[in-house]
């Protein structure tokens, strides 16, 4: 077994001729993880739990995409190396996927505030998510952000209650405005559980 990875090193970075030739494959073996690591709650939230591979990935995408060389790689591992669990938590990114521009931007003006309502609720414990500071993600006006980053932080003892099979876990959005739950897949809560040290 591989030990689990909390940071990409630059060390990890593939020349972006090879990454190139490797793209498509990478991209489409990454499908079956993410599968594994992500929760739709309510008719818009898809929530995808991040680990070292992802944000690896992530990581790639934004130089193949950007072309910024050298000089972008140490910004990258600075924005995505925090997304990567170390241990003690899951980390999340939520997005709020609503393909018509005009219902996007109505339904978000009335989440602001969203990202410091999401909760895992399992075996008597909640573990409440807190939003990555990096940026506001509500603004002035209410509005919310359609992507949000959390880190869910676990005590020894949750730790050890999320672990146990078949454990329940219950994702949920508690905003007055979108009030949602959903079971975590069992496949899901044991690929999650290995984040953890």
């Amino acid at each position: 077994m591989t030990a689990r990875r909390t940071a990409i090193t630059r060390t990890d970075i593939l020349p972006l001729d090879r990454y190139a030739r490797e793209r498509a494959a990478r991209r489409s073996a990454l499908v079956a993880v993410k599968r594994k690591r992500r929760v739709a709650v309510g008719p818009y939230a898809l929530v995808h739990f991040e680990n070292y591979e992802t944000m690896w990935q992530q990581v790639h995408e934004m130089l193949f995409i950007e072309r910024g060389g050298e000089a972008q790689i140490d910004g990258e591992l600075r924005a995505y190396n925090g997304l990567i669990p170390q241990g003690t938590e899951l980390v999340a990114t939520v997005m709020f996927e609503i393909a018509d521009p005009a219902r996007r931007a109505a339904e978000l003006g009335r989440l602001g505030g969203v990202e410091r309502t999401v909760t895992l609720r399992f075996a008597g414990h909640t573990v409440t998510g807190r939003p990555e500071e990096d940026v506001e993600r509500t603004n002035e006006a209410g509005k919310a952000s359609a992507v949000h980053f959390l880190h869910f932080d676990f005590t020894p003892e949750q730790i050890a209650a999320f672990r146990t099979p078949r454990t329940e876990v219950i994702l949920g959005i508690g905003h007055s405005q979108y009030g949602h739950m959903a079971v975590m897949p069992e496949a899901v809560r044991a690929e999650l559980a290995g984040d953890f040290e």
